[in-house]
This record gives structure tokens, C-alpha cells and sequence, in this order.
């Protein structure tokens, strides 16, 4: 997939084409992109994304806005695999939010992004002050010779699929629900990163991945299981997995993925891994000492060894009372 940052350079040819954000890219949004291809096809046009960095609600109130289900990487990934052939991501600044939506539509949908068909979500709003709606797309198409069509929502069990119903599945652990809405398991890709190697001298050693954002949408002990270590079509390894912040002690904040693959011994440091997140088993805790830390990491493990054999593991912290622990220290320390 061809990828532009900006809007300097006009698209390589006549697009069909989207406009989101595509946190996730979940089945609304899989959905949308499908009639994307079905229209470039049908017309012989490059099937086209336009979508934003940052979020614009992280542009405008960044303590307010939502976490993120998925990096730029991912995200772009995610829509390639959809097929789109070629993706614009625009620099959402105060240039960008000031633009009106006659100049939105003349600069960067006509101008730049050649655009002959048009398919947006039903509450796409845009330009300064959200202030364009899809009649003002529909009149400039008249004008212009390109098409608009409104994609209605898409619902999974009653609900509305959207990003903000996943986030809010992932805080609340339920991943079935967030699978479902996602149409595959939630997942975070990153590389490998040196640690303290504390879980080795505790029997755990752990592959770690920095979060590039400092709120990942979910936190806690998971059954998990991981992509790229093996060659293409290799099945995934089964392991378990604690997403957190580092402890007090390193001085660090932002959050970490630890993650223990089972019955593998590898030096793996740069490899590029993708976690997909199968079943929460715990929240985080603090112990009382390395011993108790030790013991709880050999009940999660069997917790998740659990799942992989029945798909009904135990409870994973039922040896410890909830009220003797905070929800603040990760599985055991970056360890790599």
C-alpha cells in the first residue's frame, strides 16, 4: 500500500474513497472498506483511505481523549489487508481544524485526493466547527462529478459496532465481546525490548514490549497468543501475558507488555511480535515479596494452560485476597 503523510502530493490516480480514524478497524469499519473495493472495482478506480494523526479529540483535549485500540502501524496495516491500495494520513493540526469544509472539500478531496466516489460513515462530520455534513458532500459532488454514499452502522448482538463500545469491552475484560465486535481477537503488535532480567532468576523470563501510547485500552494477566516467530502460516505460540506499568522502582510509566511463551527458549531481542488477547485472567497486584510474586506467576501460567486445554480456566488470583493488593504492579518486572 502506497502511503502519503500530508497533502503536498496529489494521489497517484482517481481514488474511491474512505475517511476515518479506523481505531481498531473493527466491523463497522471492515464493512465499510469492502463496499470501498466493491466500488473501486466496479469502476476502475484506487481504493483509497484518508484517516488522521493524531486523533483529532487527542488535537483538541488530550487529557479527555479516548485510549487507543491501535498504532498508526497497525491501523494502516489493518486497512492494507482490507485492501486499500493507497492511504493518505493527514497531520491533524490547527491548520487542519480551522480549514472550512468548502476548503476541506476543494483542497484535499478534490485537489489532492482526486476523489470520483466517496463512501463515509453515517455521523461523519468535518471541517471547522464539524460544521460539513454529508448534504454539503452530496451538493459538492453534484458540482464536482464525484459520487457520496452514506455506510450505515453495523450491529453485532444489538449493539452498534464502534471503537468506543471495543475500548469499552477491553476495560471491562470482557474480550468475547470485543472479538465479536472486532470480528478477531484484540491484539498488539511491538518489538522486543532488553528488561531488568529479573524473571529469570524467578523461572519466568519474559518477552517485553514497550506501549507506544501511555493508556492501553486494557490492563491485567491474560492468556495470550503470538504471532512472528515463525515463518509465514506457522501457528501461533500460547503464553501468558501481563500489560501494565513498570514498578515505581525502574522510574518509568509508560506501560509494558510482558509477555511468557511456554516451552520456548529463544533469544528473540528485535524480533516484531503481534499479541492477540484471548482471556483475562486477573487484574495486576503487588506481593508481599519475590516469593509470593513467584507463586502467583506459576498459578497464572496454569490459569492460562488452563484455557488452552478447556477454554475454562480457574480463577487465577483465588489464592489471595483481593483486599491485600493494589491494582498497581505489573506480572514481575521487565525481565529480558
Amino acid at each position: 500500500m502506497l502511503v502519503h503523510r500530508g497533502f503536498s502530493r496529489p494521489a497517484p490516480a482517481d481514488t474511491a474513497l474512505t475517511i476515518g480514524n479506523f481505531d481498531g478497524v473493527h466491523l463497522g469499519h471492515r464493512a465499510l472498506l469492502a463496499r470501498l473495493g466493491e466500488v473501486a472495482h466496479a469502476r476502475s478506480l484506487l481504493p483509497s483511505a484518508l484517516t488522521f494523526e493524531p486523533h483529532p479529540r487527542e488535537y483538541f483535549s488530550p487529557e479527555a481523549a479516548p485510549t487507543r485500540l491501535s498504532t498508526l502501524r497497525e491501523k494502516l496495516e489493518m486497512i492494507a489487508a482490507e485492501g486499500v491500495r493507497f492511504a493518505c494520513v493527514g497531520r491533524f493540526n490547527g491548520a487542519l481544524a480551522a480549514l472550512s469544509a468548502d476548503d476541506f472539500i476543494r483542497r484535499v478531496l478534490i485537489d489532492t485526493l482526486r476523489v470520483r466516489h466517496l463512501i463515509i460513515g453515517d455521523d461523519f462530520r468535518f471541517g471547522a466547527d464539524r460544521a460539513g455534513d454529508f448534504a454539503q458532500l452530496a451538493a459538492a459532488g453534484e458540482r464536482h462529478g464525484f459520487i457520496v454514499e452514506a455506510m450505515h452502522s453495523v450491529v453485532v448482538d444489538g449493539e452498534r459496532v464502534s471503537s468506543s463500545g471495543v475500548r469499552d469491552a477491553l476495560d471491562q475484560g470482557e474480550l468475547d465481546r470485543a472479538e465479536r465486535l472486532l470480528g478477531r481477537p484484540y491484539a498488539i503488535d511491538g518489538r522486543i525490548v532488553h528488561g531488568q532480567k529479573l524473571g529469570r532468576r524467578l523461572g519466568f523470563a519474559t518477552a517485553n514490549i514497550l506501549i507506544k501510547h501511555d493508556r492501553p485500552p486494557l490492563r491485567g494477566v491474560f492468556a495470550v497468543e503470538v504471532k512472528g516467530l515463525g515463518g509465514p502460516g506457522s501457528a501461533p505460540l500460547a503464553g501468558v501475558a501481563n500489560l501494565g506499568v513498570r514498578p515505581s522502582a525502574d522510574r518509568q510509566t509508560r506501560p509494558l507488555l510482558e509477555t511468557h511463551l511456554f516451552d520456548f527458549d529463544r533469544d528473540i531481542y528485535g524480533a516484531h511480535l503481534r499479541v492477540r488477547f484471548l482471556k483475562k485472567l486477573r487484574d495486576e497486584m503487588t506481593f508481599p515479596s519475590l516469593d509470593a510474586l513467584r507463586a502467583q506467576i506459576g498459578r497464572d501460567i496454569a490459569a492460562a494452560r488452563e484455557f488452552f486445554a478447556t477454554g475454562r480456566p480457574a480463577d487465577a488470583a483465588d489464592a489471595f485476597s483481593t483486599s491485600s493488593h493494589s491494582p498497581t504492579a505489573p506480572l514481575c518486572p521487565p525481565i529480558l
